[in-house]
């Protein structure tokens, strides 16, 4: 019998006890899943860092902690947590994320605001360029940013990506290190952010990241909102540099009803809606990886403590 810990905020259960129930059945798992057990009877633990488990010192016996969100920036500095931790990904959530991200460059790119918000009886008969004439730039290359960088390349965008370490990707300008982070920016038109939040990431959109972008670009962040230095970045729009920024990632959440944000003209605020975790899908995921962690094998998705993610 696996004894699997259910550790995320109460309305969580209500979501994923029935595919949860589902996906280990099919994986052929002999289970007992609560919301509480012993410490010591706990085989896995179902995670989300809201969760009111923060300390996981008791759970001698736990052979994995199985996160339901892709950020991990919240549980991977927890110094009682010593066994593996893998983070999630899934195809429902990678699939919103493409999605998403598609929408809102397709948006900025064919000027869709000027006639949403322009319906005031002037003809504006401005056309956009096609899309191979439109460069984007990708801060981020790893499952969610591989994917819209595939569904980008597909509609003919010249697609840039840059990543920290090296990455070869088929259609695709890749680039990579500190060094080439500011020449991935120099051309790009519309950027996207979808890299994780460490100590290395955090403030990486600034003052000269900024100014490095051509003038009216758009910036996209979907990644996690402490990427961006938000005093710079309301510097470089109401400067007249940066053309727009959609947002669904802040470094409060929700953002509060006061915050400038909210009021700005050049920047579309969403409610960190561009991904979220699918039960049905995501419950697929952890199910193998318990069927994994019971056969001997290597889990999936497991998070490099040095690195962050």
């Amino acid at each position: 019998m696996i004894n699997i810990l259910f550790a995320a905020h109460p309305d969580r259960w209500d979501e994923y006890q029935a595919p949860l129930t589902k996906a280990l059945n099919e994986a052929g798992l002999i289970f007992d899943m609560r919301t509480e057990f012993s410490p010591e009877q706990v085989d896995y633990i179902v995670y989300a860092p809201n969760s009111a488990l923060q300390d996981f010192t008791p759970y001698t016996n736990c052979r994995a902690v199985l996160n339901l969100w892709a950020g991990v920036e919240n549980i991977v500095g927890n110094q009682t947590l010593r066994m593996p931790l893998a983070r999630m990904i899934d195809r429902g959530m990678t699939r919103g994320m493409v999605e998403w991200v598609t929408g809102h460059v397709m948006r900025h790119h064919l000027g869709m605001d000027s006639h949403i918000f322009g319906q005031d009886g002037q003809w504006r008969s401005e056309i956009a360029p096609l899309a191979c004439d439109r460069p984007v730039t990708i801060l981020g290359m790893g499952t969610l940013g591989q994917a819209c960088a595939e569904a980008l390349t597909n509609l003919e965008f010249p697609v840039t990506g840059w990543s920290r370490t090296p990455k070869s990707l088929p259609g695709i300008t890749a680039l990579s290190g500190e060094a080439q982070l500011e020449k991935s920016l120099e051309s790009a038109q519309i950027v996207i952010l979808l890299l994780p939040l460490t100590a290395e990431t955090q403030g990486v959109i600034n003052t000269q990241r900024l100014a490095a972008l051509p003038k009216g670009a758009v910036l996209i962040n979907a990644g996690r909102g402490p990427l961006i230095d938000d005093a710079a970045l309301l510097a470089c729009l109401d400067a007249d540099h940066l053309g727009h920024a959609t947002l669904d990632v802040f470094d409060i959440e929700p953002l509060p009803v006061e915050h400038v944000f909210w009021h700005h003209p050049k920047i579309t605020v969403t409610p960190h809606i561009a991904s979220a975790t699918r039960p049905t899908s995501s419950s697929k995921v952890i199910a193998e990886n318990i069927r994994r962690g019971e056969a001997g094998e290597a889990l999936l998705h497991l998070v490099d403590r040095h690195t962050g993610y």
